[in-house]
């Protein structure tokens, strides 16, 4: 089992021991139940208490946190906890890497695709004709590919991926198990009370270093392209419909789902299970709380929006406070008459 130092560690989260430079760790652990062997980490003051309790051999702590007694634990002091856990955490994968490499049986490859060098193909996996897979990219078990597809370098896709014809996608990438990307754009036209299919020609671009999550759905454009740019995260159970723009780095959480040709910007983060119509524009660093409905552009970076329908964040808190008042405000009508 892999181990490491506090010295090692606080050289690749760039922080300060205090305490025993030599201990030495090969797990991590929620602060509240984490052992001797185990590092942890305090970034939310909510589990304040587990610092002074902790069996943790190392802690990550904020540099700017005040002790309010001494521990007898190991601390390596960084400028945030949860950005040097994530980057140790990293560090850590790394050691553990899945290195599979070859093509397992029962696959089916046409024979004009093209496969990069060490790649992986699981087991019951189709690869349609015209597909292009890069360098070092592994494809679990029971995976579709479908007709000119181009995946590139170093992407991880899961078990159970469902992937179209046309879709593009590009290096670092992964994609969780049951996801489907480039399935029609929900397009019908309505006439005499049926409905009239509309092709979808368009396909799915997604960029380098884009993280998909278990059973999101993004459908192909109608004509050009829906697009999920660099650095996007995708929590699971999300819809992404045709036409759609996500931008760089946004972080999106499960269950929300995003109408046809609504364009999000940069630096972006909707909150679970929100939800946006059609044809709307999304400025770049705008938040929206979880539950959010947004029927309108919101035009404004670095606005924060929260209800249904989205309005500013703090008009959202005041209206709440009006609303625990309703029953005292008619008790008072009651008691005026």
């Amino acid at each position: 089992m892999q181990q490491f130092s506090a010295e090692q560690i606080a050289q690749v989260c760039g922080g300060k021991v205090i305490g025993n430079i030599h201990i030495k760790i090969d797990s991590f652990a929620e602060i509240e139940s984490a052992k001797k062997n185990q590092i942890s980490f305090l970034n939310n003051l909510k589990y304040e208490k587990y610092l002074y309790t902790t069996e943790a051999g190392i802690i990550l702590l904020n540099e700017t946190y005040q002790l309010k007694s001494a521990i007898q634990n190991t601390i390596i002091l960084v400028k945030d906890a949860y950005i040097a856990l994530a980057k140790l955490i990293e560090y850590y994968q790394s050691f553990k890497k899945n290195n599979k490499i070859g093509i397992e049986t029962n696959v089916y490859i046409h024979t004009s695709a093209k496969m990069g060098n060490n790649i992986y193909i699981g087991s019951f996996s189709y690869i349609s004709e015209n597909v292009i897979i890069g360098n070092d990219t592994q494809i679990y078990p029971q995976t579709y590919i479908g007709e000119n597809v181009i995946i590139g370098n170093n992407t991880i896709i899961y078990a159970g991926v469902k992937i179209y014809h046309g879709v593009q996608i590009g290096d670092n990438v992964i994609i969780h198990a049951g996801t489907v990307i480039g399935s029609d754009g929900f397009g019908f036209a309505q006439s005499n009370s049926t409905f009239q299919k509309i092709a979808q020609l368009g396909n799915v671009i997604i960029e380098n270093d884009v993280e998909i999550g278990s059973n999101v759905t993004i459908d192909r454009a109608t004509l050009g392209s829906t697009i999920i740019k660099r650095g996007a995260k995708l929590d699971n159970q999300i819809q992404i419909a045709h036409n759609v723009v996500i931008g760089e780095n946004t972080a999106i959480a499960a269950q929300v789902g995003i109408s046809g040709s609504t364009k999000i910007g940069n630096n972006v983060l909707i909150g679970g299970q929100s939800g946006l119509a059609g044809h709307l524009q999304i400025a770049d660093n705008v938040k929206l709380a979880g539950g959010t409905g947004v029927t309108k552009s919101i035009l404004e970076p670095n606005s924060i929006f929260a209800g249904f329908p989205a309005i500013p964040i703090k008009d959202w808190q005041k209206n709440l406070i009006y609303i625990k008042r309703i029953p005292q405000i008619e008790k008072t009508i009651e008691e005026l008459k």
